[in-house]
C-alpha cells in the first residue's frame, strides 16, 4: 500500500509516496519517492516493486548463508519471486484470492494423495472439494482423505499451523480423519521405499521428534528453502506415525514456506521417482539431491 505525506525541508514543502515493507525477521522499513502528486500511477507502484524486491534480496543474502545449492544467484531468484507473490496477493480482491487458493488446494491435495496411491482424478477431488459430491463408484476412504487435506490447507494458507510437536500430531490426526488409522505416535515398527530405508523404531520416536524440533529452532541462519528440505529429509526418515507420514511431511513443507512468507509448493505424481530417489539419497548421507528437487518444485510451482 503507497500513502503520501508532505516534509518541510529548508523552509520549502515537498511531497513523499510512502511504502512499508515487512522483511523476514519481521522489522518494518519504509520505501520512499519524492513525487509531485497523490496519484499511484503505474510508474510509481513499478518502482516501489522493484525497490521492495531489492530490500528482500539484499535482507535474505544478508541474514542467511549461501551454499552450493542455495547460491547467491538462486537465493535472488526465489527472492523475486517471493516478492511477485506478496505483491499478487497484496492486489487480489476477496473472491480473486479464493479462488487462487482453491485452485491451488485442489491441484496440491490431488498430487499428494496421488503419490500415496489415491486414485481419484483430478476432477474428481474438485467436486468432492467444492460441490460436496460423492465420486460414483469411489473408494469412500479416498473422500475422506480428500476432504480431510482441504481442512488442513486452509489452516495452513491462513497461518494457523505452527512447528511444533503438538500442532504436528494434531495435523495427522486431521489428515486421517475417519480413515480407520491410529493417531498419535506409531507403536509398531514401519518403513519407507520398501523397507531400503530404516525409520526410527517406535520407543525412539518422541525423542527424536523433540530433536527434530529444536534442530528446526536452532537454525536461525539457514535459508528457509533450505531448511524445509532438510526438515522433510528428516521427518521422513523418522516415519513418526503409522500411516500417513508422506503427506504430513509434504503439508509439513508448506507450513514452513507460509509461515516464512513463502509460496507454497507441490509435489506432482509425474515426478513420483525423482523425489523418492532424492529421499533415499537423503537416508545416504547426501542431501543436496532432495534440497534440489524441493528448490526445483518451489520455482516451478510458482
Amino acid at each position: 500500500m503507497v500513502y503520501f505525506s508532505k516534509k518541510r525541508i529548508n523552509g520549502r514543502e515537498y511531497l513523499y509516496a510512502i511504502s512499508s515493507v515487512r522483511l523476514g525477521d519481521g522489522r518494518v522499513t519504509k520505501l520512499t519517492k519524492r513525487v509531485e502528486k497523490t496519484i499511484v500511477t503505474p510508474e510509481l507502484q513499478a518502482y516501489f516493486d522493484e525497490k521492495q524486491k531489492q530490500l528482500m534480496q539484499k535482507e535474505s543474502l544478508g541474514r542467511y548463508k549461501t551454499d552450493f545449492v542455495f547460491t547467491r544467484p538462486q537465493i535472488e531468484k526465489v527472492e523475486a519471486t517471493r516478492s511477485d507473490y506478496r505483491r499478487i496477493l497484496r492486489r487480489l480482491t476477496r473472491a480473486q484470492k479464493k479462488d487462487l487458493f482453491d485452485r491451488f488446494t485442489a491441484n496440491f491435495t490431488y498430487e499428494s494423495n496421488a503419490l500415496e496411491g489415491n486414485s481419484l482424478t483430478l476432477k474428481d477431488v474438485n467436486m468432492v472439494l467444492f460441490e460436496n459430491k460423492v465420486v460414483e463408484g469411489g473408494d469412500l476412504r479416498e473422500v475422506y482423505e480428500t476432504k480431510n487435506s482441504r481442512e488442513v490447507v486452509d489452516l495452513i494458507l491462513a497461518n494457523k499451523f505452527k512447528m511444533g510437536e503438538k500442532d504436528i500430531i494434531r495435523m495427522h490426526r486431521m489428515l486421517v480423519k475417519d480413515m480407520g488409522i491410529a493417531t498419535g505416535y506409531k507403536k509398531i515398527p514401519n518403513y519407507l521405499l520398501g523397507g531400503r530405508v530404516r525409520t526410527t523404531p517406535p520407543e525412539q520416536v518422541g525423542e527424536e521428534m523433540k530433536a527434530l524440533l529444536n534442530w528446526y529452532e536452532s537454525e536461525k541462519d539457514m535459508y528457509p528453502l533450505k531448511k524445509a528440505a532438510l526438515f522433510h529429509g528428516k521427518f521422513e526418515r523418522i516415519h513418526p506415525f503409522d500411516d500417513g507420514n508422506g503427506r504430513v511431511g509434504r503439508f509439513l513443507l508448506n507450513v514452513i514456506l507460509v509461515n516464512a512468507g513463502y509460496a507454497p509448493l507441490i509435489i506432482r505424481k509425474s515426478q513420483r521417482v525423482a523425489y523418492l530417489n532424492a529421499l533415499e539419497d537423503f537416508d545416504g548421507g547426501y542431501t543436496t539431491n532432495l534440497e534440489r528437487f524441493i528448490l526445483d518444485k518451489y520455482k516451478n510451482t510458482f
